[in-house]
């Protein structure tokens, strides 16, 4: 047996025990871990401040924050999404009743990424206790006093046979994929992705991948620009651009570039300050590797505004690119850092052939106040997710599923979307005894003519 075999068995008995099957059982599990961040909020803030350097607001704001309201949500509506749901009954099913029952699929693999690692961790684990499963949880090994605090939460308050946190290596990711799960939840890159993908597939292990891609924003010439800038400015450099729906680089409308760009020059100097290497609330790069890969950006195109870097610190002040062409690599891949190449265009088609050079986004940004430019947008280019006049915001409401397309992913959760995302919808016919409809033989009368009739 390998090394975590033993633990995947036990948690496939305790499972089976249908302990979290009981719905009750599911709430106090989802309070509990409420309580394990409300009472560990400034261990969890220390932690992600030495990874990432995040500022106490950010860490709430995106980390902590969201997954508190996120599990008052859940517990909230958790009784009715679990209840059977009964569905209508068509004419050739007279007499019969058909109802949805929502079953939790077992053991799941939950394996989270570095950029985000409270929120992206334990919101997929939120989905996972509500729908009546068992979690082994794997954080990111970049990260790495983040996961110690999270293990340590987790270990304090969950049975390992229930919820779990192993920690380690790619090399430790790859012995859990190798084991017998009953489903994969992974967020990160795409080329890890489609490791997770063919490790699944050898077990037909059904998976959702969060994944990522080149966002665009869109700032037409109708647009509010003030407003535009701000939020464009916040979305991106938010966690130092480390932010998987972050706009990966703009188009703005000719007639308004100028005018854009002074206006987010003001909004950066406005949230990070005139010197962001020296704001001590500014997120840092999360390690070695990935500062070099984003420094090379600074290497193409113009630089408007920023372009400071401090290796020591790890820190790369928010930067500005223009006249950078598809050819080049910042164009050609996913940024994940605090660099925002801008380009321009005349006529939304303009827009949409650059789309197509890096399909199916996680997300998009589109400002405008024309409502035949927002359908067109909407209506004609395929992306996970996203907003009109703003950024990032529709990740946060837990009305919404959030989730990619095509290479940004598949699969969804957030809310309700969670609870159906970790459970298997189980169709039931329950049919009447009292009767029985004749046409349905190949011997009834009239049979086929009364097929035709009621099934047309």
């Amino acid at each position: 047996m390998g090394t975590y075999d033993h633990l995947l068995k036990r948690q496939h008995d305790f499972y089976e025990t249908d302990s979290t099957k009981n719905i009750e059982f599911r709430i106090q599990a989802l309070k509990n871990l409420e309580y394990l961040l409300k009472a560990n909020e400034q261990k969890l803030m220390k932690a992600m401040k030495i990874d990432l350097n995040k500022s106490a607001f950010e860490s709430y704001s995106s980390e902590i924050g969201i997954v508190l309201h996120e599990i008052s949500f859940v517990i909230k509506h958790l009784k009715k999404w679990s209840r059977p749901k009964r569905v209508k009954t068509s004419l050739t099913h007279l007499g019969s009743k058909g109802y949805v029952h929502y079953d939790p699929y077992g053991t799941t693999l939950l394996i989270g990424p570095w950029n985000y690692p409270v929120q992206l961790t334990l919101s997929p684990l939120i989905g996972a206790i509500a729908a009546g499963n068992c979690a082994v949880v794997k954080p990111s090994e970049l990260t790495p006093n983040t996961a110690d605090v999270l293990s340590q939460l987790i270990r304090s308050a969950f049975p390992e046979e229930y919820i779990t946190v192993i920690q380690g290596d790619a090399e430790v990711t790859q012995e859990l994929l190798a084991l017998d799960f009953d489903y994969i939840f992974f967020t990160g890159s795409v080329p890890v992705g489609k490791i997770v993908m063919e490790a699944a597939a050898k077990t037909l292990t059904p998976v959702t991948l969060e994944l990522g891609g080149k966002s665009p924003g869109i700032v037409h010439k109708d647009a509010d620009i003030k407003p535009a800038a701000k939020r464009l400015a916040w979305g991106k450099f938010m966690n130092a651009g480390q932010t998987c729906v972050a706009p990966d680089y703009l188009y703005v409308h000719r007639e308004v570039k100028e005018k854009f760009k002074e206006a987010l020059i003001d909004a950066v100097k406005s949230l990070y300050g005139e010197y962001p290497l020296k704001n001590q609330a500014y997120t840092h790069i999360v390690n070695q590797n990935h500062f070099h890969r984003i420094e090379q950006y600074l290497t193409e195109g113009t630089i408007v505004y920023g372009g400071d870097k401090d290796l020591n610190q790890l820190v790369i002040e928010p930067t500005i690119l223009e006249e950078v062409a598809w050819e080049d690599s910042v164009m050609q891949q996913e940024i994940f850092g605090p660099v925002l190449p801008i380009l321009e265009y005349d006529d939304l088609s303009e827009v949409m052939e650059g789309i197509a050079r890096n399909p199916n986004p996680l997300a998009l940004y589109l400002f405008t106040q024309d409502q035949q430019v927002e359908n067109r947008i909407v209506g004609s280019i395929s992306f996970g997710g996203g907003c009109i006049n703003d950024t990032v915001f529709h990740i946060v409401t837990p009305y919404l599923p959030f989730g990619g397309v095509g290479t940004s992913g598949m699969g969804s959760y957030h809310g309700k979307s969670s609870f159906e995302t970790f459970s298997h919808q189980k169709s039931i016919l329950k049919q009447t005894t009292l009767f029985d409809n004749p046409f349905r033989y190949p011997n009834a009368k009239n049979g086929l003519k009364i097929l035709k009739y009621i099934m047309r």
